[in-house]
C-alpha cells in the first residue's frame, strides 16, 4: 500500500473568498489487474438514525427559524418553521398509518417541488413509510403515461398524491386503480378524491412510537432511475444512506455546520441530487430551503433573478445552462450581483459537465464583483448512493474534476474496455432495486462495490492522490466499422466546450460506422445573434442561415485540425431544431441528456445525417 499525502500546490487559495473545506489525506493503493483502491483517512463521524431527527432537532433548538418556502398566488413568501413543520408531519405520519401505507404500499407523489410536497414526504419519512417523487414529466405533462403505469406496477402505492387535481386528472384516470386513494391540494382530479388539509388535521395518537420504532435500514423513499436502456428500476434508499450521505457532505464541506445554509434551489425532487442532496443539506444543518419557481430556461429564468435579489443563499446549485445564464445576468445587473454574493460561500453544479469557457467567466464576474472568486464545487453521485461518493475538496480546480471520496467512500477503480470504472462501497449505498433481484445481484461486484458505469481516469497518474477526472459512461461508448473505440464523454464536453456559446449539448453517433457524426442542439438565442436575423426568424430559418452554417462549417474544420484519428475526427454533424425532450425522456428533469434516447427516437436522422448527398452541416426539419 502507498499512503500519499495530498497537496494543496496547484491551487491558489489566495484568489478564493475564505471558506472552510475538509480535506483529509487520501489512501492510495494499488491492486492487481490493474485495479486501484481509494478511501479518505478520514473516519465518518456520528450521524442519525432517521433523517427527521434533524427536524425534531430543530424544532427544539430554533423552533421558529424557517425549514422552508415558496411563493404563494399573491408574489409573497409563504414559510413553515421548524416547528410547523414537525406539527404537520406528525400529523400527516399518523393519517398515513391509520390507512395502512407501508413499504408494500407506499406513498406516491406527482407533484413537484412545493411546501405540500415536502410535508407529505416529512410525514411519511416521520412515520416510517417510503414514499416516492415522481417527476411531472411522467404525469401532468406526459401524453403517454407508459412510464408512470410501470411505477405505480412495480410499487402498488397505497396513496397517491397530487398538488393540482386537475393537472394531473388525465393521467391518474389513465393509470391509478380505484382501490388507492388520491390526496390533492386542490383542483378537481376527475374522481373521488381526499383533501390534504384532512390530513393535516390529523391527530397524532401513534405516531411517535412508530418514528423511534425506525432504524438505519427502514426504507425512506424509492427514487426512479433514468431508465435510459430498459424500465425504470425503484433505487431502495434507506434512512442511513440519508443520514450517511449528509454526514459525509458536512465533513467534506465544514462551513455548512458553521452557519445555517441557506438555500435557493429549482432542482426537482424527483431526483437524487435535488431531493436528497440539496434538501437534505438545508434539513441536517438546520438551514433554510427557498423553493426556486423559476428554471434555467431564457423564458423562465427571469423569476430566479427576482427570487435572487430577495433571498442571499450561502450556497448555490444548478445546471451548466442555468450558470451561463446567471453568470449573463450578473453582468449586467449591478442590484443582482451585490445581493447574490452578498453571503455567497460555496458554488455547485449538476446534471452535466460545466465547460471550462462557463467556468472562466463565473469566476471572472465573481472576481469582479466581491474581489475574490467563489470555489466551484462537483463530484460523483448517482441515485444508488444517495447521491454523492466523491468531491472536489482536492486540490484541483477545473472543468471535469470530480475529486477525492468522501470520509467512509470506499472507491475502486476497475479497467473495463480501456477504461476505470468507478465502483463504491459504503453505508450512503443502496441495499438493491426494489422487487428486481437479477438487477440487484448484477449491479454489485464480487467484492460488494456498486458498479456505476461512470468512467474516471487520474488527474495525473503519477501522483493519484490528486483525485480524479470524470471520462464519460462506459456504456455509451461504441466501436467504429474499423474496430477504433470512440470515447463519447470527452468528446462531447470537448465539442461543447470549443463550440461555446453556440452549442447547448451534442449527441455522438457512428456506432458500426466508418466515421464519427453529432448530433447538435444549438442555442438558438446565440445562433439568432450569429444570423444578423430578425427576433421573429424561425428555428429553421436561423439554423439555415449562410453565418450559422459557415461557423460551424468552421468549428469542424477547428476540430479536425488538432484530431489525433478517427476515434477523435468529427465528418459531419447535423444542426437540430427541435429541442431535446424532456417528455420523451432525451433530456431530465436537471438538464443531463440521455444520448442513448436521443440516437433511439431520431434514427432516421441518423440515417439521413450518414446518406451519400449529406452535406457537412445539415438542418433537420422542425
Amino acid at each position: 500500500m502507498t499512503q500519499l499525502p495530498t497537496t494543496s500546490a496547484t491551487l491558489d487559495l489566495s484568489r478564493y473568498r475564505p471558506v472552510r473545506i475538509g480535506g483529509a489525506a487520501v489512501r492510495v493503493e494499488a491492486g492487481s489487474h490493474g485495479a486501484w483502491r481509494m478511501a479518505s483517512q478520514e473516519a465518518l463521524g456520528s450521524y442519525p438514525e432517521r433523517i427527521t431527527d434533524c427536524l425534531v432537532r430543530g424544532a427544539e433548538r430554533h423552533p421558529d427559524r424557517t425549514l422552508a418556502a415558496q411563493r404563494g398566488p399573491d408574489g409573497a413568501w409563504q414559510r413553515l418553521s421548524y416547528r410547523q413543520m414537525l406539527a404537520q408531519a406528525r400529523a400527516v405520519g399518523q393519517a398515513l398509518l391509520d390507512r395502512g401505507l407501508s413499504a408494500e404500499r407506499p406513498l406516491m407523489i406527482l407533484s413537484g417541488n412545493d411546501l405540500a410536497h415536502l410535508q407529505l414526504a416529512l410525514g411519511a419519512l416521520y412515520a416510517g413509510i417510503p414514499y416516492c417523487p415522481v417527476s411531472p414529466a411522467a404525469s401532468g405533462a406526459s401524453t403517454d403515461h407508459s412510464k408512470l403505469r410501470h411505477f405505480i406496477s412495480l410499487l402498488t402505492p397505497g396513496m397517491i398524491y397530487a398538488t393540482d387535481g386537475s393537472a394531473c386528472a388525465t393521467a391518474l384516470a389513465a393509470t391509478v386503480p380505484d382501490d388507492i386513494e388520491i390526496v390533492i391540494e386542490h383542483g378537481d382530479a376527475g374522481r373521488s378524491s381526499t383533501a390534504l388539509a384532512q390530513l393535516l388535521a390529523t391527530v397524532p395518537r401513534t405516531v411517535d412510537a412508530a418514528n423511534a420504532a425506525c432504524g438505519p435500514h427502514t426504507i425512506a423513499k424509492f427514487l426512479f432511475t433514468s431508465g435510459s436502456t430498459k424500465l425504470p428500476k425503484a433505487v431502495v434508499t434507506t434512512q442511513r444512506m440519508l443520514c450517511a450521505n449528509q454526514q459525509m457532505l458536512l465533513q467534506s464541506f465544514p462551513a455548512f455546520g458553521e452557519r445555517p445554509p441557506v438555500l435557493l434551489d429549482w432542482l426537482p425532487w424527483s431526483h437524487t441530487f435535488g431531493g436528497s442532496h440539496n434538501l437534505g443539506i438545508a434539513l441536517y444543518n438546520g438551514g433554510s430551503y427557498y423553493i426556486d419557481d423559476g428554471k434555467p430556461t431564457v423564458r423562465d429564468f427571469a423569476t430566479t433573478v427576482r427570487n435572487l435579489k430577495e433571498i442571499a443563499p450561502t450556497v448555490f446549485f444548478n445546471v451548466p445552462k442555468g450558470w451561463e445564464l446567471l453568470t449573463a445576468a450578473l453582468e449586467s445587473d449591478p442590484e443582482l450581483c451585490q445581493h447574490f454574493f452578498a453571503q455567497m460561500e460555496l458554488f455547485f453544479f449538476a446534471g452535466a459537465g460545466l465547460s471550462q469557457a462557463a467556468w472562466d467567466a463565473l469566476e471572472r464576474v465573481s472576481e469582479q464583483a466581491c474581489g475574490h472568486r467563489i470555489r466551484i464545487m462537483a463530484g460523483l453521485g448517482m441515485t444508488e448512493t444517495a447521491p454523492s461518493c466523491t468531491f472536489t475538496t482536492g486540490p484541483v480546480m477545473m472543468a471535469g474534476y470530480v475529486g477525492l471520496p468522501a470520509p467512509a467512500c470506499e472507491v475502486k477503480l476497475v479497467p473495463v474496455e480501456g477504461k476505470y470504472e468507478a465502483r463504491f462501497r459504503g453505508p450512503h449505498v443502496m441495499p438493491g432495486y426494489w422487487r428486481a433481484p437479477e438487477a440487484s445481484a448484477a449491479a454489485f461486484d464480487e467484492e460488494g462495490y456498486y458498479c456505476s458505469g461512470d468512467a474516471v481516469r487520474f488527474v495525473d497518474p503519477a501522483r493519484p492522490e490528486l483525485g480524479l477526472m470524470f471520462d464519460g459512461r462506459i456504456a455509451e461508448d461504441f466501436k467504429l466499422s474499423s474496430g477504433t473505440f470512440v470515447s463519447v464523454g470527452p468528446l462531447r464536453a470537448r465539442v461543447i466546450s470549443t463550440g461555446a456559446p453556440y452549442i447547448q449539448d451534442v449527441v455522438v453517433a457512428g456506432i458500426n460506422r466508418d466515421s464519427i457524426a453529432l448530433l447538435v442542439f444549438p442555442r438558438l438565442e446565440q445562433c439568432q445573434l450569429l444570423s444578423g436575423l430578425g427576433h421573429d426568424a424561425d428555428a429553421a430559418t436561423i439554423l439555415a442561415s449562410v453565418p450559422v452554417r459557415q461557423h460551424f462549417l468552421q468549428l469542424l474544420d477547428l476540430w479536425n485540425s488538432v484530431a489525433t484519428g478517427s476515434a477523435t475526427r468529427i465528418d459531419r454533424l447535423l444542426l437540430l431544431a427541435e429541442a431535446p425532450s424532456v417528455s420523451a425522456g432525451e433530456v431530465t428533469d436537471k438538464g443531463s441528456i440521455n444520448q442513448r434516447l436521443v440516437l433511439e427516437r431520431r434514427a432516421a436522422l441518423v440515417e439521413a445525417l450518414y446518406g451519400d448527398r449529406c452535406d457537412a452541416v445539415l438542418m433537420a426539419p422542425a
